[in-house]
């Protein structure tokens, strides 16, 4: 079982665990959410749509046969309540629904079933910088801020911050197409956290760069974690989870295993996947 690692994370990159104070009112509900792929061709998971209907029909005129149209339901009748000054991590193996579910949350995917209630519009980290390969980082960082809900002044003010954040240089005033991939990841992650969103949405942000942006990177995410109202933060490192969260959702197979307590979910978690492992490796003597 390669795929259930519990990815490295050095101590040193790891930011501090965030008290377990009184909590607000909610800012995030989530009502039977289900997410639901229907996959053309497939062959394998997922449930056959035996029955296609007439606009399926119609969409499909004239295209060669691929198979059949399979159903893969990614997110199955979760539920819960995220409150104001919660910092919750989202945990589970890959392919279990967990980054479908915080896209789902942040407005990205749509429900095939169920109810998303926020207190505002939330912000997940990396996706809402959308960098434009033939644009110079300068005007990435201005459409992102704008895009981000500031003011042309404010994106103006705060661009050399992000510039020397992200490490640019001189690249600042080249087009995206020129640069390292870990260049663009650095730009991306800085354009994401120019402002500080009540509704935080992390996905495996603490990889962005090497070691010492890393580091940076950790510390911009701790003080935004401080003054945003939620924090929801995915990751395969359940040491990253227990430093960043009070509060941890165990998904398995898009269903709601597990709420609770950070270090009672992890470790429940632990100690599924290390049975796992020991089956896997018991099947193959």
């Amino acid at each position: 079982m390669t795929d259930e690692i519990d990815y490295e994370v050095d101590i040193e990159d790891l930011p501090a665990k965030p008290s377990r104070g009184q909590v607000g009112a909610p800012s995030v509900v989530v009502d039977n959410a289900h997410v639901t792929y229907r996959v053309f061709g497939g062959r394998k998971g997922g449930t056959v749509d035996s029955k296609p209907s007439v606009m399926s029909r119609a969409l499909n005129l004239g295209r060669p046969a691929t198979g059949p149209i399979r159903q893969v339901k990614a997110v199955r009748g979760v539920s819960f309540v995220a409150h104001h000054g919660e910092s919750v991590g989202i945990i589970g193996t890959n392919g279990s629904g967990k980054s479908t579910l915080l896209r789902a949350v942040a407005g990205l995917l749509p429900l095939t079933d169920g109810r998303v209630y926020t207190a505002s519009e939330p912000a997940l980290l990396g996706v809402n910088a959308a960098l434009m390969p033939k644009l110079t980082g300068e005007r990435n960082i201005t459409v992102g801020g704008l895009a981000l809900g500031l003011s042309a002044s404010e994106v103006a003010s705060r661009t050399a911050a992000v510039a020397e954040f992200a490490e640019l240089g001189d690249f600042l005033y080249l087009p995206m197409n020129a640069y390292s991939s870990g260049m663009a990841s650095r730009l991306r992650f800085a354009i994401s956290t120019i402002v500080t969103p009540d509704i935080l949405m992390i996905d495996e942000a603490l990889s962005t760069g090497d070691a010492s942006f890393r580091r940076k990177s950790t510390a911009r995410i701790e003080a935004i974690r401080d003054n945003a109202g939620t924090v929801f933060f995915v990751s395969h490192s359940l040491a990253s989870v227990r430093a960043m969260c009070t509060r941890a959702l165990w998904i398995d197979r898009g269903v709601l295993v597990m709420d609770g307590d950070v270090d009672e979910v992890c470790d429940a978690y632990h100690l599924y996947v290390q049975g796992r492992k020991n089956a896997s490796s018991g099947a193959r003597l």
